[in-house]
């Protein structure tokens, strides 16, 4: 071991994806697989991301993901000579941030394993896919593997390893296509995703009606929007299937509500919009959490924007209520306010992250970019 580096260390970032076709329910809780397939929207880093740095040494720290020492023992058996300057004894450190708010219905435990998994694999040397890994973590992590539009496959196999990730369309497919965030609380969520699953399977026959009956059909549909940039279709099925997902919630026993009064708000609001325009303008869709998540297109942010903010003024943070990409005020017409017919409610959304469809996870190699100090233990700024 004398020949070997004292450790090795490897700092990148991973998105938030946001599913549209969404992933609800286990068919077996150990190895994470789903009873539906998914799809989902990788959001830009730089307004929506999980980023770590992972130190591997000895002595002391935590024994790596199992499955990626498993994978990294493969390659070892596959080849003639150890091309991996450490050895699978050594332990790891790890530090992460997110640039969002955690637990509160905004994909972070995805980005977060999903850029775990990554790290972790860059530095044991592993190149096969990573769906395995990342799920095992957090299911929809695997998503966040890929930039773009990916699907989640279920798949069939009893072992899991045709329940993968596959990209359906670059980042770069659909340039026009933008995503608010609506963050409505950034308060940890009171029922957990695991145990709302969990209650969902054993309790909700519409979860065992939709992923059965629906979903498949709405996969094949929603694919079909994606590659022919159709945001009619996108958008009426995301908000179709995000109130199916937040139906079958209700449909457990006892029922889980992850949507609150302003959640509710905010969905009149978009149909209220896209009534004034005579189609569909903007597009909601909600995870496990009350925060919202609008799809759009460029030439429709700036009004919609103008429109939340007269239904849901901000109580004092008024320039800094609109964060990530510049938008430009647009004005509100009075014909448009009376269409919306609702009175407002202050302060009831915090703020809104602009943002757009971006990459899959990134290696950051600049020093600036480390978590963790020389030491391996989380720098005072973390």
């Amino acid at each position: 071991m004398a020949s070997e580096k004292p450790y090795l260390a490897m700092t990148c970032t991973a998105p938030v994806n946001i599913a549209v076709i969404k992933y609800w329910g286990k068919r077996d809780e150990e190895l994470i697989l789903p009873i539906n397939s998914s799809l989902s929207v990788t959001l830009h880093q730089d307004q929506a991301r999980c980023q770590e740095q992972v130190r591997a040494a000895l002595p002391s720290g935590y024994l790596p993901l199992p499955t990626v020492r498993r994978l990294a023992r493969k390659r070892r058996s596959d080849e003639e000579e150890d091309p991996l300057p450490l050895s699978l004894n050594y332990k790891v450190h790890v530090a992460s941030v997110n640039n969002f708010p955690t637990a509160a219905g905004l994909a972070s435990s995805a980005s977060g394993y999903a850029c775990l998994a990554y790290a972790l694999a860059r530095v044991y040397g592993v190149e096969s896919d990573l769906s395995e890994v990342a799920r095992r973590g957090s299911g929809s992590a695997c998503r966040s593997l890929y930039g773009g539009f990916v699907e989640w496959q279920m798949g069939e196999q009893a072992d899991g390893k045709d329940s993968v990730a596959r990209q359906v369309a670059p980042e770069s497919h659909w340039p026009e296509l933008r995503v608010l965030i609506l963050v409505v609380s950034a308060e940890k969520k009171l029922t957990g995703s695991t145990v709302g699953m969990q209650t969902s399977v054993e309790t909700s026959p519409l979860l065992r009606f939709r992923a059965e009956a629906v979903v498949p059909a709405r996969m094949a549909e929603m694919i079909r929007y994606v590659k022919e940039r159709n945001f009619q279709g996108f958008g009426e099925l995301t908000m179709k299937d995000s109130n199916q997902f937040h139906a079958t919630c209700l449909d457990t026993f006892p029922p889980i509500s992850y949507l609150n009064d302003t959640s509710r708000r905010i969905i009149h609001l978009v149909h209220r919009f896209n009534a004034h325009h005579g189609q569909t303008k903007v597009a909601y869709t909600f995870d496990a959490g009350p925060n919202a998540v609008i799809f759009t297109l460029d030439d429709t942010v700036a009004e919609f924007v103008a429109a939340v903010r007269h239904s849901f003024p901000p109580e004092s943070n008024g320039d800094k209520f609109l964060k990530g990409l510049p938008v430009k005020p647009g004005p509100l017409s009075d014909e448009l306010k009376a269409a919306l017919g609702m009175d407002p409610t202050p302060g009831s959304i915090k703020y809104i992250i602009a943002t757009q469809v971006g990459p899959g996870p990134q290696i950051l190699d600049h020093p600036h970019a480390h978590l963790l100090g020389p030491d391996g233990l989380p720098k005072p700024t973390v």
